[in-house]
């Protein structure tokens, strides 16, 4: 039998703790221990189901990040990084530890962030909660049995639910905290029990480890076609990003993080996070069929409680439902975690002003321009009086994730870019014939076969045009493709409408750059859009 009990212990961190240590369960016992401590129950084909209560998504507001002698010139300080005195940490570290202290069981993984054996770090979790343990055991990436005894971590995370921080006492906001201490190697959360917090604390970590060594990090997707070509694909939440990259013909690397070093293109991650709610057997096959396998873990997805059928449009839980699964639970992922290097980079958005077209060729110039707008929209809420969509810009498509300058990333985006000889598209899963609420959206079947076009190389054969607001080069026409949805101006029945619509959005798009211009070189700022003077 393996020893899964490494050597380097809890004590040799300075942890002191009298409670019973499970350390690096796998999968049926960790589904056993929730299960039998009342975490969760077991739905009817497998999965477990389990409710994270107040906290349905992640607390960006209660996220801090310590600045000290390491941090203070090399974090971007502002909405996404806030910052906490040392001081305040020790005293949250030290009281971690008094709580951890009184625990009377613990749960302890040893895993891996990042599939490229020279590109990982060693992350040790320390849980209270067993579905925790689970969660965090399924998205990041599993070490080798035999690893296990040597282990030795070189960041940690301490997660406790069941902690309440004191915002005088711990320099927080709320009884919620996320604190981030790079000089400390040490990430402590408390007050949430949103699995999501554990895994998007590793991505950060990566992201402000890896430009450093010149990797490229990156909030994406990304797939392997048949004749080995890469493709990545930005997006924020809502735009597409786990659905395109899920193609029964491509080979899947991972849905939402990943590195792109010299030589591949490697999956932070051991697991997918897919969102749940109104998930489609018919259109999104590949991660509706984990819904009934055991291992799977349903985070506030409605189970009927005699039955155990899920009932998957039930948002009565939370509008933001997920399901987190080992990646090898997608038919076509890749044994490896990894690709090569990318011939294609997509960035994804949901245009609800219904102005941009639903796909466009960019320079390597204009995708630095739009990767660090990171432009999407959100559709208009249900306020009275709330018509209107709302733009959503998060740079580099995961502004809470990138601890650094964004200027950065886009860098090393841009030389990669430039490097490889890479193609970049701008798709728009949005809407179609109007906005929100008068145009339809983007008809999937479309967007596929746009994407089908320019991953093969065919899309780059045919005419294009120059967009008259955004400069960037659209299709006039492609086989297969409804023409009339190429140039969104003329499905809107009312023109005059369209052009105040752009012009708004291109004020918005101005408006947001202003904050990256004295970073960005002349060919970026080129890229500005301009309204259009429409002929008569």
């Amino acid at each position: 039998m393996v020893n899964r009990v490494p050597a380097f212990g809890l004590e040799a961190q300075g942890i002191r703790s009298d409670a019973e240590l499970y350390w690096n369960l796998t999968t049926a016992p960790l589904v056993e221990q929730a299960v039998s401590r009342g975490e969760g129950v077991l739905a009817k084909d497998g999965p477990i189901v389990v409710k994270t209560g107040a906290h349905t998504g992640r607390s960006a507001q209660d996220r801090f990040v310590v600045r000290d002698a390491l941090t203070e010139d090399a974090v971007w300080w502002g909405k996404s990084n806030k910052p906490m005195d040392p001081g305040a940490f020790d005293r949250l570290h030290a009281d971690f530890l008094a709580a951890l202290g009184e625990k009377s069981t613990l749960f302890v993984q040893d895993l891996f962030g990042g599939s490229q054996p020279e590109h990982r770090v060693k992350v040790r979790v320390i849980n209270e909660l067993a579905w925790h343990n689970l969660f965090i055991r399924t998205m990041l990436v599993r070490p080798e049995a035999a690893e296990l005894a040597s282990f030795v971590p070189d960041y940690t995370i301490i997660d406790l639910p069941s902690f309440k921080a004191d915002p005088e006492r711990h320099g927080c906001r709320s009884e919620t905290v996320i604190a981030v201490n790079f000089s400390k190697k040490l990430i402590l959360i408390g007050g949430t029990q949103y699995g999501g917090e554990m895994k998007k604390s590793v991505f950060a970590l990566l992201n402000f480890l890896l430009p450093e060594q010149g990797i490229m990090p990156m909030h994406c997707s990304a797939n392997i076609g048949p004749k080995g070509d890469t493709a990545v694909f930005f997006g924020l939440s809502g735009t597409g990003k786990t659905t395109l990259s899920a193609d029964p013909s491509r080979t899947l690397i991972g849905d939402d993080e990943h590195g792109w070093s010299d030589t591949a293109i490697f999956n932070f991650e051991g697991g997918c996070y897919a969102k749940m709610i109104r998930l489609s057997a018919e259109a999104e096959p590949e991660i509706y069929a984990t819904t009934k396998r055991f291992g799977t873990v349903l985070e506030n997805v409605v189970a009927d409680p005699e039955t155990r059928e899920l009932d998957l449009d039930d948002n009565s839980l939370a509008e933001n439902s997920r399901g987190a699964y080992p990646i090898d639970f997608i038919p076509n992922s890749s044994e490896a975690n990894m690709g090569p290097v990318p011939q294609n980079i997509i960035m994804l958005t949901a245009d609800a002003f219904g102005v941009l077209p639903p796909i466009a060729r960019l320079t390597p110039d204009q995708a630095m321009y739009h990767f660090l707008s990171g432009y999407t929209a959100k559709v208009a809420g249900t306020e009275i009086g709330v018509t209107e969509p709302e733009a959503t810009f998060s740079t580099c498509f995961g502004a809470p994730f990138m601890p650094r300058h964004p200027s950065v990333y886009g860098n090393l985006l841009k030389e990669r870019i430039a490097r490889g000889g890479v193609r970049c598209w701008l798709v728009n899963t949005g809407w179609t014939g109007g906005k929100y609420g008068v145009g339809k959206r983007m008809p999937i079947k479309a967007t596929r076969a746009l994407l089908n076009a320019a991953l093969d190389g065919s899309l780059n054969q045919v005419e294009f045009r120059k967009d008259p607001n955004f400069g960037f080069e659209v299709p006039v026409a492609v086989p297969g493709v409804d023409t009339a949805i190429l140039d969104p101006r003329s499905t809107w029945s009312d023109k005059d409408e369209y052009d105040q619509t752009a012009a708004k959005l291109v004020d918005l798009f101005c408006d947001n750059f202003a904050q990256f211009e004295a970073y960005v070189d002349d060919g970026v700022k080129q890229c500005q859009p301009q309204v259009a003077v429409q002929a008569a």
